[in-house]
């Protein structure tokens, strides 16, 4: 069974912060907001966790063996270089939109996103060691059938865009309704989703459900592990297997 921890990540006073004393430039934002999501993404990936950058005023965060010390930590250090701090809720589940829910309830309950006087809250609990499996998380890696060779190659990139958007959007609200699973695009052509156990021909389902709907060819592959690198990683090989024989799913195991 899955157990996956979430940590919902959430910036403090943001939007009072972006017009104070007057409306910042939007390419400063921007690149506040690049900065910070590299320096988080690579902050918890040095602990071997995931972090998707969602609204980048809010991101979400897989962070299996992750504890509270881990977390306070993050804080320190997005304090010490940003002019925002950071409120950080975790929660495990073994769905994860249902551990997700949790820790924003737990966050709503510590004041707004807009209230100027949050300041880096830390709430929830994480997983105890005694808790924690080999196969607690379970990420599958989709990816577009030949994107280069249907759109990359052929349309100019806005309408490769739309065409790539189309196949995410509809994979994440499947998955999302069909298996509360969290699935975020992370580049190029590619989805990663964290999921809840799913047999291989519910996977096979998800991957017909958007050809049905948008017209998007996808592949994907699973893995399972104790943390997220660890099970990214082995879905990372299984897509692999599938680039190289043309099964649309394959699981690591």
């Amino acid at each position: 069974m899955t157990n996956t921890q979430v940590t919902l990540i959430q910036l403090d006073n943001y939007g009072p912060w972006t017009v104070t004393p007057e409306p910042r430039r939007e390419v400063d934002l921007q690149t506040m907001q690049s900065r910070l999501y590299a320096d988080l993404s690579q902050l918890f990936g040095n602990r071997d966790g995931y972090v998707f950058f969602s609204r980048f005023d809010n991101m979400i965060a897989v962070t299996n063996g992750l504890d509270t010390d881990d977390h306070a930590l993050i804080q320190e250090s997005v304090a010490n270089r940003y002019p925002v701090t950071v409120s950080l809720s975790i929660a495990a589940d073994p769905a994860p939109i249902a551990a997700l829910g949790t820790a924003t309830d737990q966050l709503q309950d510590a004041g707004s996103a807009q209230d100027k006087d949050r300041r880096s809250v830390l709430r929830g609990d994480p997983l105890a060691d005694a808790d924690r499996t080999d196969d607690d998380l379970r990420i599958a890696h989709f990816d577009v059938n030949d994107a280069t060779g249907q759109y990359t190659d052929e349309l100019n990139e806005f309408d490769t865009f739309i065409n790539i958007e189309q196949g995410y959007a509809e994979l994440m609200r499947y998955m999302r309704r069909a298996h509360d699973s969290l699935s975020f695009f992370v580049g190029g052509d590619n989805v990663i989703a964290v999921c809840a156990g799913m047999t291989a021909e519910e996977y096979r389902d998800a991957v017909s459900h958007v050809r049905e709907t948008v017209d998007v060819e996808l592949k994907v592959g699973v893995g399972e592990g104790a943390t997220a690198h660890e099970a990214g990683m082995d879905a990372k090989h299984a897509l692999e297997a599938c680039r190289h024989d043309g099964r649309a799913v394959v699981i690591d195991d």
